[in-house]
């Protein structure tokens, strides 16, 4: 019989979310960096193991919200977590149990859903065992999980075992997508989650998330190849001048980083074009927060 289900992976920013999707789904469709916050709205990776199939739900860090585009944010991880059959929260090995965790154990509790939540307690090969032992046990003492698994998603370790409980406890019924079929985001949003990616890597400080990237165009060419037509929006003037770097050196190294990413995913020649644009008040325009897949209403 077959089994179909959605897993929300929850946790705080950088608790290693997006790296154990893409780990799950063997291939890369959430964006992953060291910078915090950088997973915006709600992405779905699909994985199979034996007759399940497991839609996992990589939703933005839960945090303290300040401004619109945060708020949307958090508002997309709790709507992620609120359409989930089961829950797998993420924290940090070496860091613990933070105030973060905390609220998010309380909202936890005070939720009326009745859905099995696990603990995946990530980066285990930063903490000696009896760190890991203490922290299952502080951890399992403040809230009731159902399983606890000890992984370390950048490696793979323990996340096998993780993947067969969740297939095992998914509900019976259909499945939702195609079996080939390894995310639910267009190719556009994954073209323009992949440039961002490494407008981040790149600018590490300077350019923490006043930019957003939109793919205004795809379109398919007779020799096979794919010409790809991407807006790289930011919020002040100064900001295109880093982009660009010295005679346009930095875009030029953003574009064939991007460029090379996407070919490797779709398994076709990509022709990529980016253009940069100042718009002040990107921010507060609900054009920008539908191509991010949020609602700008979130934000108020």
């Amino acid at each position: 019989m077959k089994k179909a289900g959605f897993v929300a992976l929850i946790g705080e920013p950088n608790a290693g979310k997006s790296t154990l999707l893409n780990h799950f789904v063997g291939s890369k469709v959430s964006i992953v960096t060291h910078k915090v916050q950088t997973t915006r709205t709600k992405i779905r990776g699909i994985a199979i193991e034996d007759n399940s199939q497991i839609v996992f739900i990589d939703t933005p860090g839960l945090f303290k919200p300040k401004r619109r585009l945060d708020r949307a944010m958090v508002a997309a991880a709790r709507s992620g977590a609120a359409d989930a059959d089961l829950l797998v929260l993420l924290i940090e090995a070496h860091r613990g149990l933070t105030d973060g965790v905390e609220r998010i154990l309380r909202d936890l509790s005070n939720s009326s859903e009745d859905r099995l939540v696990v603990l995946a307690i990530n980066k285990i090969d930063k903490v000696k065992s009896p760190v890991l032992l203490s922290l299952t046990k502080q951890m399992n003492e403040v809230f009731s999980f159902s399983q606890t698994f000890l992984i370390s998603a950048d490696r793979g370790f323990g996340t096998k075992d993780l993947k067969l409980w969740l297939a095992d406890k998914v509900p019976n019924g259909p499945w939702f997508y195609p079996e080939d079929q390894i995310a639910d985001l267009s190719l556009k949003m994954i073209a323009s989650e992949i440039t961002r990616e490494k407008l981040i890597l790149r600018l590490h400080q300077e350019l923490p998330y006043q930019l957003t990237v939109e793919t205004e165009n795809w379109n398919h060419r007779k020799d096979g190849s794919v010409r790809v037509d991407q807006i790289i929006y930011v919020s002040r003037g100064g900001h295109k001048g880093i982009i660009l770097g010295n005679g346009g050196e930095t875009i030029k190294a953003i574009s064939i980083a991007a460029r090379e990413e996407l070919e490797s995913f779709i398994g076709q020649r990509v022709h990529l074009f980016c253009q940069i644009k100042v718009r002040e008040k990107w921010l507060n325009e609900p054009e920008r927060y539908t191509e991010m897949g949020l609602d700008f209403n979130d934000g108020n």
